[in-house]
């Protein structure tokens, strides 16, 4: 492998900024000094930019097998290196469901030949697969994902003798997506008696409510503390769901952790009248209130990490009516610009993002050296030009889907190099392929 000498980095690491070289041999952090003079095969002067860890995304869905005509593993790994996303954890709900060991190693084979990104994949849980559940091998699966409402697909368990069971015997961490199916329903249904089948989208907050999400989150955390599991609650989109989490705790030692997500961090209901299903998502965007509140949380610690829920449809799916419409939006490649440009506004610092983006994820899921700039740790990183402004547009957009729900948004920093496990994957607005990113491994 080549060795890389990084000079003259702004390093944001561990709550310090600081400026340094970094000396990259053999995939891992060889060397962090204040002046490196050392042989390498590749120079970056990086003088002027900061340098952070690699993103680790802990929810994405990247559609493959079973869903390629939205995306793929291959398309989806590089938008995610072009955004400065090092690692990610990808969701169950493809085609078939990834239900038994087997699909789940067959998604692994997938991405041991096609992911430009360092990738891991959820074990999926259902009503009636807890045999599978509990093979699974803690040391290389990132956690077990059970939907306790029925974002997509046919992965809803709902059965309380199966979730009890489930959170008794988990091996490892269980993720969960929670919303209440029973309250979703009810609205809906109140909705169509007033409106017929002509919904309008401002109206999926008022479906997928903030109490559907509190009923559901609430007894996941219930559960968790009955059986002492080791809970992980995604995409928190409201202000009443933050208290259900401890932040006094030091993050290794929780046992029942939160995510956010940029969606909900950045679009509000307001932006349904020009966005309108490109920004419909489970749970759904909220008010401004309730965006402003998960901030807050993630800042003051109730919620531990950022994540995208990347989850792209065709044009054509998203251009349907509101019912029709799925839910879910490409991010993987905007999302750390678009939590950069809430640097730029104030809302956050560049060592919470790596804290929140890197940091956590990695102490979370207790992933082997990596999520931070250290020696001795895989060189995954990300160097940022924080002024350098460019443009969403579809001539710059990698999902294969083609869009973004960021179109339009002129982000003030830009991605300017990514690592990936020692290797440079993207420079100055190339991919550079060749080289598959690798399988995370897990300290468990």
């Amino acid at each position: 492998m080549a060795t890389i000498l990084i000079k003259s980095a702004t390093i944001v690491n561990e709550n310090k900024q600081y400026v340094a070289d970094v000396l990259v041999k053999d995939g891992f952090i060889e060397r962090i000094d204040a002046q490196i003079d050392a042989h390498a095969d590749e120079v970056i002067n990086a003088e002027g930019l900061h340098l952070l860890p690699g993103c680790i995304d802990d929810q994405v869905h990247f559609r493959e097998p079973g869903l390629t005509h939205k995306a793929e593993i291959y398309t989806e790994s590089r938008a995610a290196v072009a955004g400065g996303i090092t690692s990610f954890m990808e969701m169950p709900n493809t085609v078939p469901n990834t239900l038994t060991q087997q699909l789940l190693e067959d998604k692994y084979e997938i991405a041991s030949r096609n992911s430009l990104a360092n990738y891991s994949f959820f074990m999926g849980a259902s009503n009636d697969n807890l045999d599978q559940v509990l093979r699974t091998d803690t040391a290389n699966v990132c956690g077990i994902k059970v939907f306790m409402g029925s974002s997509t697909g046919n992965m809803l368990v709902d059965n309380p003798r199966t979730l009890d069971n489930l959170f008794a015997q988990s091996p490892m961490l269980i993720a969960v997506h929670c919303e209440d199916e029973a309250t979703i329903k009810a609205n809906l249904e109140h909705y169509k008696q007033l409106l017929g089948e002509n919904i309008p989208v401002q109206l999926h907050p008022k479906i997928r409510s903030a109490e559907a999400c509190y009923l559901s989150s609430s007894l996941a955390v219930e559960l968790a503390k009955k059986h002492n599991t080791r809970l992980h609650i995604l995409h928190i989109s409201t202000a009443i769901e933050p208290h259900l989490f401890d932040n006094k705790t030091p993050l290794k030692d929780k046992r029942i952790t939160a995510e956010a997500c940029v969606h909900h961090l950045w679009f509000s209901d307001a932006d349904y009248e020009t966005k309108g299903n490109f920004i419909k998502w489970n749970p759904a965007v909220k008010t401004a209130d309730d965006r402003d509140a998960v901030l807050r949380a993630v800042l003051d610690g109730h919620i531990d990490v950022i994540a995208t829920d990347h989850a792209p449809h065709t044009l054509e799916e998203k251009g349907q009516p509101y019912l029709q419409a799925p839910s879910g939006g490409p991010l993987v490649q905007h999302a750390l610009p678009a939590m950069l440009e809430l640097y730029h506004h104030g809302k956050i610092s560049l060592e919470q993002i790596a804290e929140k983006m890197a940091h956590n994820v990695a102490t979370c899921f207790q992933i082997d050296k990596r999520g931070f700039i250290r020696e001795g740790y895989w060189a995954d990183l990300v160097l940022v030009n924080l002024n350098k402004p460019w443009n969403v547009n579809r001539t710059n957009i990698l999902y294969k889907c083609g869009w973004s729900p960021f179109e339009g948004t002129t982000f003030r920093s830009q991605i300017a190099y990514t690592l990936i496990s020692g290797n440079v994957a993207y420079a100055n607005g190339s991919l550079i392929e060749g080289k598959t990113g690798k399988r995370l491994n897990f300290n468990r």
